[in-house]
Formats: structure tokens, sequence, C-alpha cells
């Protein structure tokens, strides 16, 4: 317990699936959050979740493809807390669509947000912690942006994006000596909402159970991963556990990505 004790943590795309969890778990473990999201919508539950565990927890709009977001995202968390020390950028789309299919619009659409977005959380969030001694900033990204899928051109392509920017950036910190360490995380198939919907979509003849048991096939343990077990992982980068981390990439797959 109290692994992130007296740091402060902002959570994009946090109401719920992967950035509800990640929220929960660092309050738990002695941080102070800001969850942010574009929508309020859902929000309360997170917070009154973090605070059975006695965490404290403020949300925030944030749309995060726009800078302006960033830039008030950042001052109220300074505002609220005096400063930050974590960095999650989760907030995330997909659109399963081939490289035949997809618009460009659908494409800078995914872009905006899953590279555009850590770009920028990325950028600004080395300013706020450059002034405080230091930080630790995790990128979401996936097996997606390690292997691809035919399916998912965009998705791929801005995960893979991500985790080039984040080794750039990492290095960038390290050279400098900002005591500022960025790292990635790789998620395989998370039971979560945006799963269940792309198993919706691309079910043959609706039947999602048989297209949940083949994804599920898909990874040696035999089964999805649920949203705690990516949770623990982003413990694990946030926490001075990781101190010699960075650059690095954290996979979480149930062995997707070692066949």
């Amino acid at each position: 317990m109290n692994r992130v004790e007296g740091k402060v943590a902002l959570v994009t795309g946090s109401r719920r699936g992967l950035g509800k969890a990640i929220a929960i778990m660092l309050a738990r473990e002695g941080a102070r959050v800001v969850i942010t999201d574009r929508k309020r919508e859902g929000a309360e539950a997170v917070i009154n979740e973090a605070k059975m565990f006695g965490g404290q927890v403020i949300f925030v709009e944030h749309d995060v493809s726009q800078e302006g977001d960033w830039q008030r995202a950042i001052a109220q968390t300074e505002k609220a807390y005096g400063r930050l020390d974590i960095l999650v950028n989760n907030a995330g789309v997909g659109e399963g669509k081939n490289i035949e299919d997809i618009s460009l619009e659908e494409w800078r659409w995914v872009m905006s947000i899953n590279l555009d977005g850590v770009f920028l959380g990325t950028k600004y969030a080395i300013e706020a912690m450059k002034k405080t001694g230091g930080g630790s900033i995790i990128n979401m990204s996936s097996i997606e942006g390690l292997v691809g899928d035919s399916r998912m051109v965009a998705y791929d392509s801005s995960k893979g994006g991500l985790r080039t920017l984040t080794k750039s950036a990492a290095l960038h910190c390290a050279q400098r000596g900002y005591n500022i360490r960025i790292n990635t995380v790789h998620p395989g198939f998370i039971d979560t909402d945006m799963v269940r919907g792309f198993l919706k979509t691309h079910a043959k003849n609706g039947d999602v159970a048989s297209a949940r048991k083949a994804l599920e096939h898909l990874h040696p343990l035999g089964h999805l991963g649920d949203p705690e077990d990516v949770a623990y992982a982003v413990l694990y980068l946030a926490s001075d556990e990781s101190k010699f981390a960075t650059g690095s990439e954290l996979v979480v797959d149930g062995g997707y990505t070692a066949q």
C-alpha cells in the first residue's frame, strides 16, 4: 500500500475502462488524482469509488486533442494540488477499418486523440514536472503498437507513433537531467467497453460469443485481461520502484506478442 503516497497524478480518459481502473489504483495507493475526460458523465462513480479507499480525486473536463485544454487541465491540477508528478496518457479511440476503407477524416480523428493528445500531454507535463524536480509519464500504447492488425490501420499507426514519440521524449529528458521518466504500456485485449464494441463490430453473423472465444484464444493464457492487470503495470511505472526505467515498453498481453 501507499506506493505512490504524496504524489499527484493526472489520468486522461478516466471515466471508465482502463482509465477508471488506473485512477482508482493510484488513489488507493496514496496519490491525489485528477481524472479528466471530454464529459463529466460517469466521473462521480470513479470519484466515489476512489474515496472509499481514502483517495483524493477531482474531475476536470478535458479534450486531449486541444492544446488549450491541456494547458488548463495542468493549471487546474497545480492549483488544486500544487504540482504534477504522474501523467497517464490513457485517452484513446479506435476506428476498426482497414487501409482501403478508412477515410482521411476518420484517420485524422484517431490521430488527433491517440497521437496528438499524447504529444501535447507529454510536452506540457514535462514543463510542469521540471518545476518540481521530476516525475513519471506513462503513455498507453497497445500490442497494436508492436504488431499490425489489418482491421485497424489508424489505431495501429497511432499506437506505433506513440511508442517512438515516448522514446524520443524519454531520451530528451534523461539527457537534460530533468529526472522525468517516460515509458509505454502495451496491453493486449482487455475486457473493456472498447473491446466489447470491437467484438460486436467484427463478429460474424452477430455471434459475439464465438468472436470473444476466438479473441481469447489468440492470447496464450487463454483469456482477456482485466483492467486491473494494466493498472498494476501503470502503478509500477508511476512509483519510485521503476526509477531506472525510461523509454521502455511494459507489455501486458497474456503472451499475445510472444508468439
